[in-house]
């Protein structure tokens, strides 16, 4: 099937801020207006996939068919390999429901050192991004990204959003919560697409911004 064009308005079917401010970046220099589910007071579907791919589906489906509009949604998370993949697509649920990831980053740590995992080569983690674009016929566009790294102690930096300050990438001497937007998540010619983010939306503005 080929792929779509992507035109705006559209909504961004995320409450979380951060991921908000991240992807209004993305989507600015084509031009598209977006509003979030957040904004537009949409209540939050349930998360009931098993893979990432799965979860942001569920999200744009839902922002659409509330909304009648095309719909955009992230599904992401940090995949820690020493804990068999967690917290995975259970990531902002490990921060329970203040957000407090200060406390899932501590919870991360904690179970690293009851299984001895204490050199990089120990902590080896991820993050995955997928992308889901839902229009109101039905179609979907669906990308996914991924930057591997390690998980550090103790976490560095205050910004991003998340569990930034605890993933340094590989090849990077600072973690994403000590690096600007620009260099997080921005893309070429100004940036280097690094976050997992960035990457899928490479793919997707390759496949229908382009």
């Amino acid at each position: 099937m080929p792929h779509r064009r992507l035109t705006g308005p559209l909504v961004i079917a995320t409450h979380n801020p951060g991921k908000l401010a991240e992807m209004r970046e993305l989507l600015a220099p084509y031009g598209i207006k977006a509003q979030s589910a957040g904004e537009l007071k949409l209540a939050e579907p349930e998360e009931s996939g098993t893979t990432f791919a799965e979860n942001a589906r569920i999200k744009a489906v839902a922002a659409m068919k509330a909304t009648g509009k095309i719909a955009f949604a992230d599904d992401s998370g940090l995949v820690v390999d020493a804990l068999d993949g967690e917290p995975g697509i259970h990531s902002a649920r490990w921060a329970g429901p203040d957000k407090d990831f200060r406390f899932a980053m501590n919870r991360i740590q904690t179970l690293l050192i009851e299984r001895g995992a204490t050199s990089p080569a120990q902590r080896r983690a991820h993050f995955v991004a997928a992308l889901c674009v839902a229009w109101p016929d039905g179609h979907l566009e669906e990308f996914e990204g991924r930057v591997d790294g390690a998980a550090v102690w103790p976490p560095r930096g205050d910004a991003g959003f998340g569990y930034d300050p605890l993933f340094l990438p590989d090849g990077h001497e600072r973690t994403f919560g000590q690096m600007s937007a620009l260099e997080k998540h921005g893309l070429p010619p100004h940036g280097k697409g690094l976050s997992h983010r960035a990457r899928a939306f490479i793919m997707l503005a390759d496949a229908c911004l382009r």
